[in-house]
């Protein structure tokens, strides 16, 4: 893996544990030699997530719409800034650089991304791992809905055990690579046999 997509909050939420998870997060990458690409925000978890890197010599490469430039939200100091039309565009170009997917804390659009590149590995559109930063249970939620999910037949136990949970940016990140080691073309989705 030499690049990892973050997806994270624009806030930085309640608990201050939330920006220090992401700044030790985009640190942790950044001494491990891997480019961060991200939301290209200032602020909120997205900021630190960069500043993070940043403050390693990390590469950090920015996707942000021009909307969100103009409402002067864009981070400055980057190794690189892809201004794109749409937040769809958004997504495409960050999945397209990213050789893995990390999730930490975040809203709507946090999931809006995540739940995307789960959707596209279970399809087998492809191969590249996934996690999960769980700063103080934030996951917890989604994984019991995931985990019931998969009990109801709805997700495959497979893509269920392809996510990587971890509470601290080094394990996780020792999670994905050994993800990336084990990685390889993953079936297309086909329903269940009828019952």
């Amino acid at each position: 893996m030499q690049r990892v997509c973050v997806f994270c909050g624009a806030s930085s939420g309640r608990l201050p544990a939330y920006a220090e998870a992401a700044r030790s997060f985009g640190a942790a990458a950044a001494a491990r030699g891997l480019g961060v690409v991200y939301g290209g925000g200032r602020v909120g978890l997205m900021g630190a997530v960069a500043d993070g890197a940043l403050s390693r010599g990390g590469e950090v490469i920015g996707v942000i719409p021009q909307e969100l430039v103009d409402r002067e939200l864009a981070h400055s100091g980057l190794s690189e800034l892809r201004i794109v039309g749409s937040l769809h565009e958004r997504k495409a170009v960050m999945a397209e650089l990213a050789d893995g997917f990390v999730a930490l804390p975040g809203g709507f659009g946090t999931l809006d991304e995540l739940l995307e590149q789960l959707t596209w590995s279970q399809l087998g559109v492809h191969g590249k791992p996934i996690g999960l930063l769980d700063v103080e249970e934030y996951w917890r939620p989604l994984i019991g809905l995931a985990r019931h999910a998969t009990a109801e037949g709805f997700v495959r136990e497979t893509d269920l055990a392809a996510i990587a949970v971890a509470t601290d940016a080094e394990g996780l990140l020792d999670r994905l690579e050994r993800l990336t080691r084990e990685a390889r073309p993953r079936p297309k989705w086909s329903p269940p046999p009828e019952p």
